[in-house]
């Protein structure tokens, strides 16, 4: 009885030894490194400003409607809610690996009896038997290598990067939200210039067609007067459509019927001011953008995938132990329940598999590469995003200065000539056509206001979101620029 304690003690002490050594192999995930180092600043920012959280940023507008409009979105829309259910799943399977650490207990029950009908000198030799048993099985993979932590870390890190993806699904959301309401706001507008101008045109080809009538005009003027108009009806369908798709559009992201329009009609909607930009440094897009935490996620995941790849080269130890109790009886004989264990160690070392191990190890190694390539070509993209973006938000914003005094002086022009033509000093020809240049002057106006607050937009989602103003002062020349508190 001794004897066999001390065995049962010197294999659990054997077990326990094995265990504290596999705790010294824990694996840690690779951070990926780039090639060349980012600049300290944006080109296109003369002097990188701070950046900081500013999750209320769309409010910044002081449009209710557009505020309303993201918030809907961000709670039903369909992506999002498909970006949460990959959260669970990703959870679920990390919870699946971590398990495998674990030694894993089942309930065993078994119930036998046999009999074999002979005569009761012969039962000796086979004897009827009726046995129940119940026991506790206790199973283990102890995870000398770290491979089994390998896989568990790396689970861990997917559930990781599709949490990022979520955060990006919604940045997305939010992103094309503002896109497509500053385009139907815009074509709103256009299409509310357009048909005053198209009312002005038509004007003016009917007053030429009475000189042409009274000999004081060409055919040539007339034809030309009427072909631009025609001209401009033909722009007419493709807004009102343009305005039909973006309703659409925007209710498809808030996860609404397409049949039914979301956004009212404004077409005398005020255009809200930029506000002067905070993009931090480059290498703060690596905290912020989603999607390039999601892909620094994914490599850490690979590269953990590759230790637990390698970890198949070491060798492997089972430990199962069943522990039970018996109620048997023989030949009608009821004996006392018989407690019984069975405690086993198994070991395996691979030697030869035709080179399968080392296959899988290099499958594994060339997908880290490219996660890690993939990491780095993200980044580099990210910024050209940010540079681009900024690029286009600096130019509309000078773009819109010249229009807008373009359109200050033909407004003066305007007054000018209608004061000349209730002196009788010009006719009603001549007013027309100020009239049209002054709502052409508008309608290239109100373009770029519609793609100066796109700028701002794809700026806001090519930094990750929520950015603001340094702390110092900055002085704007644009006629629609202010800076954020």
């Amino acid at each position: 009885m001794e004897i066999a304690f001390l065995k049962h003690r010197t294999i659990w002490l054997s077990v326990a030894t094995i265990v504290l050594l596999s705790g010294c192999a824990t694996p840690e995930a690779k951070t990926p490194k780039l090639e060349s180092n980012l600049s300290s600043t944006f080109h296109q920012m003369p002097t990188a400003m701070a950046l900081s959280e500013d999750r209320e940023w769309w409010g910044r507008f002081n449009d209710p409607a557009l505020s309303d409009l993201i918030e809907k979105g961000l709670n039903s829309n369909h992506d999002v809610k498909i970006a949460m259910s990959r959260i669970k799943a990703a959870r679920a399977g990390h919870d699946a690996q971590n398990s495998r650490l674990w030694p894993t207990l089942d309930l065993q029950t078994s119930a036998s009896t046999s009999h074999s009908g002979l005569p009761s000198p012969y039962k000796q030799g086979m004897p009827d038997v009726r046995a129940y048993q119940a026991g506790i099985n206790l199973a283990w993979e102890i995870d000398v290598s770290g491979g089994v932590r390998a896989a568990a870390n790396a689970a861990q890190y997917d559930a990781i990067a599709t949490e990022a993806a979520q955060r990006g699904a919604q940045l997305l959301i939010e992103s094309e939200i503002a896109r497509q309401y500053f385009i139907l706001r815009g074509a709103e507008q256009r299409l509310h210039l357009l048909e005053e101008l198209v009312k002005t045109q038509h004007e003016s080809a009917h007053l030429i067609s009475r000189r042409f009538e009274q000999g004081q005009s060409s055919r040539f003027e007339l034809n030309l007067a009427e072909a631009e108009a025609g001209t401009l009806d033909a722009q007419i369908p493709p807004l009102q459509t343009l305005v039909a798709v973006s309703q659409t559009h925007i209710a498809l992201l808030l996860g609404e019927n397409p049949s039914v329009a979301p956004v009212s009609a404004n077409p005398e909607y005020v255009w809200p001011q930029s506000l002067i930009i905070g993009t931090g440094q480059p290498s703060d897009l690596l905290r912020r953008r989603p999607d390039l935490m999601a892909a620094e996620a994914l490599y850490s995941a690979e590269s953990l995938r590759s230790k637990e790849a390698e970890s198949q080269t070491w060798p492997k130890l089972f430990v199962n132990a069943l522990i039970g109790s018996e109620d048997l009886r023989i030949n009608g004989l009821d004996l006392a329940p018989v407690p019984f264990s069975n405690v086993a160690m198994a070991f395996a070392m691979p030697i030869f598999n035709a080179g399968r191990i080392q296959a899988g190890i290099d499958v594994q190694s060339a997908r880290e590469n490219e996660a890690l390539l993939s990491w780095q070509k993200s980044v580099l993209v990210a910024v050209k995003e940010v540079e681009d973006s900024l690029s286009v938000q600096s130019e509309e914003q000078k773009r819109g200065v010249s229009l807008n005094a373009v359109v200050q002086n033909r407004h003066s022009a305007m007054r000018e000539v209608k004061s000349l033509y209730r002196e009788g000093q010009i006719d009603k020809l001549a007013l027309l056509d100020i009239q049209r240049l002054m709502l052409a002057s508008e309608i290239a106006l109100m373009d770029n206001e519609t793609h100066r607050l796109l700028a701002d937009v794809q700026l806001y989602k090519a930094l990750g979101g929520g950015w603001n103003s340094s702390q110092n002062e900055l002085n704007a020349d644009s006629n629609s620029t202010k800076v954020l508190p």
